[in-house]
């Protein structure tokens, strides 16, 4: 029996999540507060991969967010624009050791379902790590960065691509 299941992002979840990116992504690390204000945008797209015994072992940051810009990392994100139907990716990780488990597909589905109920039409993400094969097998497409958003992405790393799914 499968005991990992995404469920609702909640502030309480919000420690072990961040561990849990501090772990996945050394270098691009973000303080609490900032993965707090993302949920408190994006409460209904925000999921967290838990465990009954009460561990997290993965989680989304999801919120609307217009398409074309990237929102800064470890930053507020005030004031907010508007989203035009689109919501941004902003955080996706798995505990390495189930990370082969089908856990990052079922989260995104779940994820695009709660988005295509809310209403928006896309989902925008920077793929980073050489994660862009997984992404493009989940239905995003590399967009072409103008020199603004290349000068973003490059904090990101060489290998980071701006990429959309039409929802």
């Amino acid at each position: 029996m499968n005991a990992w299941t995404w469920r609702s992002m909640a502030p309480r979840d919000l420690d072990r999540v961040v561990a849990l990116a501090d772990r996945l992504f050394p270098d691009h690390p973000e303080e609490a507060v900032h993965f707090a204000e993302r949920l408190a945008l994006g409460a209904r797209l925000c999921l967290t991969l838990s465990h009954q015994a009460g561990d997290v072992g993965g989680y989304a940051v999801a919120y609307p967010w217009p398409p074309g810009q990237i929102p800064p990392l470890n930053e507020s994100l005030a004031p907010v624009p508007m989203a035009e139907g689109s919501a941004y990716l902003h955080d996706f990780g798995i505990e390495p050791a189930i990370s082969r488990s089908g856990h990052a597909r079922a989260g995104l589905a779940m994820l695009v379902e709660r988005a295509r109920v809310a209403g928006l039409r896309r989902l925008a993400l920077v793929a980073v790590n050489r994660t862009v094969p997984f992404w493009q097998g989940q239905g995003f497409e590399i967009c072409e960065a103008d020199p603004a958003m290349a000068a973003k992405l490059a904090s990101y790393g060489s290998e980071a691509r701006y990429m959309i799914r039409d929802l």
